[in-house]
């Protein structure tokens, strides 16, 4: 591996001249991508119906082509899934990415091809390395191993006589892996690809201990899992003396803001590092590029073209959306995607936030489903998770996981916010952490605290202490344990905590 190593980290250092040229020239990189995505689908069913041949100005393209979510794109999806081709993209789809970013029963199926699997998601996993050996030129990240926690579906065929497949993201990118890929990862695919989580776990667990991991990347929740069975049979609480060259966690898919001073118990090292990506099924957009700085740096020539479509335009039938020329420091967008493997103007569902403009950078701040606004309160995960994250430094607590609701205005009483936290480890004190939390949601959301000022609106957080494993048992009885699936932070309806109350209720 030791010979091997030089060269692919050779490689990761010259990819950044391309990286700072997105960097540097930002708006002709995005119009780049954007003919050269149009002019790709121009003769697809997709491309002929939107007249994409004669369409020349990206707002041409916003006038003609409406703004998709999935039950909007999903018959052309369907169709390509039938074996259909030529649909929404030019050159052959047979993977599909099973997402299921909530804990909604119906599975979402993304459209794989050849160039978003090579241009988005393999290159965007390369300039991670290049980010990370740019902000540390000597490191010896490619001398070890990288541990990656990826989901728990198998690849499978779409239907028996069909030359298509189906998998989590994770699946179907180590099935498509070049062989370097493979080289410099663990456990082996025969793990990787395990489809029963638990088990999953332990052979992982079991595999990886005597490897020379210096990187691991995977969503905190179940990195955690993993952790702690290595710590059982390893009979250490420190990761830093089963895999001492061990220096970079890469993670992402929630906010790491609840979980960064867990982590810092479980490796205690010296200069150990944390480095976010935002990387979903639909595309991988983002990564940071200074480390211990906020903000991920957007990844502009992807294949990639970006729209931001302000908040108060969600749900209107024909939304304004902006370019990156038009977009403001620290407004919320839900973000908008067209992308070289055939979806066009699709809303993704998750919510950003710009923090630096030169370059480009963005934080994740929540979905578009994913909020409490019962009582014009406008509370984001965002808010939430730096709430947790300061109750917890308050009262030494350390929070799994948790979900809020609305408490709605009753005859004998005003509205509030009920949450469901489970506990690492409990706060010295209960009624401490709900003021902590609660004046931090005031100090960080004005909309919030007016709503809060002398109870007339919203009254005090009601907090219910969870069990250990509560939430990791509702979603195994509901069958979406695994890597993608999470327990959803904040809702504006009360269906997803009152489920998992009456579960509780029943064991």
């Amino acid at each position: 591996m030791k010979i091997l190593s030089p060269a692919l980290s050779q490689l990761a250092r010259l990819r950044m001249g391309r990286i700072e040229h997105f960097m540097q020239y930002p708006l002709q990189v995005q119009q780049q991508v954007f003919q050269n995505l149009l002019s790709a689908a121009q003769y697809t069913e997709f491309g002929k119906q939107y007249g994409f041949s004669n369409i020349f100005k990206v707002d041409e393209f916003k006038q003609r082509v409406p703004v998709h979510n999935y039950e909007s794109i999903k018959p052309y999806i369907q169709r390509v899934m039938e074996g259909e081709q030529n649909v929404i993209w030019n050159t052959p789809i047979k993977w599909f990415a099973k997402s299921s970013g909530t804990t909604a029963d119906k599975s979402k199926f993304i459209p794989v091809s050849v160039e978003s699997l090579d241009e988005c998601h393999y290159r965007a996993g390369r300039d991670v390395f290049s980010l990370y050996y740019n902000n540390f030129p000597d490191s010896d990240v490619l001398t070890g191993k990288s541990l990656v926690i990826g989901g728990s579906h198998q690849v499978n065929k779409l239907s028996a006589d069909s030359d298509s497949y189906f998998g989590d993201l994770s699946a179907v990118m180590l099935q498509n892996m070049p062989f370097y890929g493979n080289l410099v990862r663990t456990p082996d695919l025969s793990i990787a690809l395990m489809d029963e989580w638990e088990e999953k776990i332990e052979r992982m667990a079991q595999a990886v201990i005597h490897e020379n991991v210096t990187s691991i990347a995977g969503v905190p929740t179940w990195t955690i899992v993993l952790i702690k069975r290595i710590f059982e049979l390893t009979g250490t609480d420190n990761l830093a003396e089963v895999w001492p060259n061990l220096e970079v966690y890469m993670h992402g898919g929630v906010s790491f803001t609840p979980y960064r001073e867990q982590f810092k118990r479980l490796i205690r090292k010296p200069g150990m590092n944390y480095l976010e990506s935002y990387n979903a099924s639909e595309g991988f957009f983002a990564a940071q590029d200074v480390i211990g700085e906020e903000g991920l740096l957007l990844f502009l020539n992807h294949g990639i073209f970006y729209e931001f479509m302000p908040m108060e335009e969600y749900g209107k039938e024909f939304p304004r959306t902006l370019q990156l020329h038009e977009v403001e420091a620290g407004k919320n967008y839900a973000l908008i995607i067209s992308t070289n493997g055939g979806l066009w103007r699709y809303l993704v569902g998750d919510t950003i936030q710009f923090v630096s403009m030169a370059p480009y950078r963005i934080r994740v701040s929540g979905r578009t489903k994913s909020f409490i606004n019962a009582f014009g309160e406008e509370l984001i995960v965002d808010n939430t998770d730096k709430a947790i994250a300061q109750a917890c430094e308050a009262t030494g607590a350390i929070v799994n996981d948790y979900t809020a609701a609305p408490i709605y205005f009753s005859e004998t009483g005003n509205g509030g916010h009920e949450w469901l936290i489970e506990f690492e480890q409990q706060p010295a004190n209960l009624e401490q952490f709900i003021t902590v939390l609660d004046g931090t949601l005031k100090s960080i959301n004005s909309d919030y605290e007016a709503k809060r000022h002398k109870d007339m609106a919203l009254c005090r957080p009601t907090i219910h202490v969870m069990a250990q494993g509560t939430f990791t048992e509702w979603l195994k009885s509901k069958g979406k344990l695994g890597g993608q699936h999470k327990v959803p932070r904040l809702n504006n309806e009360r269906n997803v905590l009152e489920e998992i109350l009456r579960f509780v209720g029943k064991h």
